[in-house]
């Protein structure tokens, strides 16, 4: 059980190498949830760092897996737009939509700002000031509730569990109702057919739900006097407070998904990756005073967001090639934390390196993420708690990984915890 890319097989490498390179298509959700993505980003980054693929699935695009080359097109939002009615910030887009959905990650500037200026407050060092304790207290909690000896799924149990707590924090939703929204943040990103959706009918039924329960939300805190969540700083922020229920929704759904999927995969990233590195388990064990530095070590080694796409508003040469005005341009955030030229050794797993956040899991510039902060404290806080209460936390078969070339994590994660400490 190891990390694919770390170990990319010779009969794997091979296989890619035999592929014509221009037929080169790395957006294949089925590569992702089997691991076997690392040997086309590989020879991506050797021979093609700037790639064209004239056809798959979500149409042609090209491929940027480059560190550098993704930072300057993530800074560059004059010519590589996120705006949502040119397809967003996903590759999948939104499919041609005529009435796409609008969210603050994609919109260009000026709008861009003032919308994330309205909801920043909520993630200032500050207010996570007042957060660390609560989330301290939840992850506690939810810790001395494991079983000892027995089999469970970390993901749901865990992962799952502290992030939606959070988040019903953030949003002053319904506490007892916390998991509706990682249901509803499951629905959203999964695929019917490729997850628990057995249709796009369910899809589209549980996502009306979440927007009912969301709109529900506004009307009670239009209502009510200002307060410090969420749902209140958009309904009384001057630049959010006049939008459109559909912006709103769009606004809810990013909010949703970036708070939850990121740091829960990075959760369960972390117990996998410790696991796949014994020495470096041991290594903090023995110190953890480390444990900020493994946080940032496995954000980059498990890049939860694979990718981000930008669309191009005007023809650009990028590294000797031509991009057309139109085109579809994707940055593999994947590929760049793997990128040799840039991060020592990127394959391997190291929880003491010298800049442990020298990676490109937040993105760059305007769009950097917004929680990045809340989303380390929330590592960092449950990690403290694990290493007080348990020796060692023992990985027990292959994860699951979701069936998706945008949210990179997993579906399940079955391990014992042998003893208390």
């Amino acid at each position: 059980m190891a990390d694919g890319s770390a170990l990319i097989s010779k009969e794997a490498r091979a296989a890619v190498a035999a592929i014509p390179l221009e037929q080169l298509n790395p957006a294949q959700p089925a590569l992702f949830q089997q691991d076997a993505m690392w040997p086309i980003f590989e020879r991506l980054r050797r021979e093609d760092p700037i790639h064209y693929t004239p056809a798959s699935d979500y149409g042609p695009y090209w491929s940027i897996t480059k560190f550098n080359d993704i930072m300057a097109v993530d800074t560059n939002h004059q010519v590589f737009s996120s705006e949502s009615s040119l397809g967003g910030i996903t590759i999948a887009g939104q499919g041609g939509s005529e009435d796409p959905l609008r969210m603050f990650i994609a919109m260009d500037p000026p709008k861009h700002d003032v919308q994330r200026k309205t909801v920043s407050p909520i993630v200032s060092p500050h207010n996570l000031q007042i957060l660390e304790p609560l989330i301290r207290e939840r992850a506690g909690q939810i810790l001395d509730g494991l079983p000892i000896g027995e089999e469970f799924d970390w993901v749901d149990k865990v992962s799952m569990e502290l992030t939606a707590m959070t988040l019903a924090t953030l949003f002053d939703f319904p506490f007892e109702h916390r998991r509706k929204l990682t249901l509803w943040s499951d629905a959203i990103t999964g695929v019917p057919g490729q997850s628990f959706l057995k249709s796009m009918e369910e899809k589209q039924m549980l996502v009306q739900e979440c927007f009912g329960a969301f709109t529900q939300l506004w009307n009670e805190r239009v209502n009510a006097p200002p307060s410090g969540d969420l749902i209140s700083m958009l309904a009384h922020g001057e630049a959010t407070r006049d939008m459109s229920p559909r912006e709103y929704h769009g606004n809810v759904i990013l909010l949703i998904v970036g708070g939850n999927d990121t740091t829960r995969n990075t959760i369960s990233g972390s117990v996998l990756a410790l696991n796949q590195n014994p020495d470096q388990y041991a290594k903090l064990r023995a110190n953890p005073a480390l444990i900020p530095s493994m946080v940032s070590e496995t954000i980059r080694w498990q890049t939860p967001l694979a990718h981000m796409r930008r669309t191009a508003l005007a023809d650009y040469e990028l590294g000797g090639k031509q991009i057309r005005k139109g085109d579809k341009v994707v940055m593999w955030y994947v590929s760049g934390n793997r990128d040799d030229s840039v991060i020592d050794n990127p394959d391997a797993y190291i929880i003491d390196r010298e800049r442990p956040r020298h990676h490109i899991s937040f993105g760059f510039g305007i769009h950097r993420c917004v929680g990045n902060r809340l989303a380390e404290l929330q590592l960092r806080v449950i990690w403290e708690e694990i290493l007080k209460r348990f020796p060692e936390i023992r990985v027990v078969g292959e994860p699951k990984r979701n069936y998706s070339v945008f949210v990179k994590g997993y579906e399940r994660l079955l391990v014992v915890i042998p003893s208390r400490a």
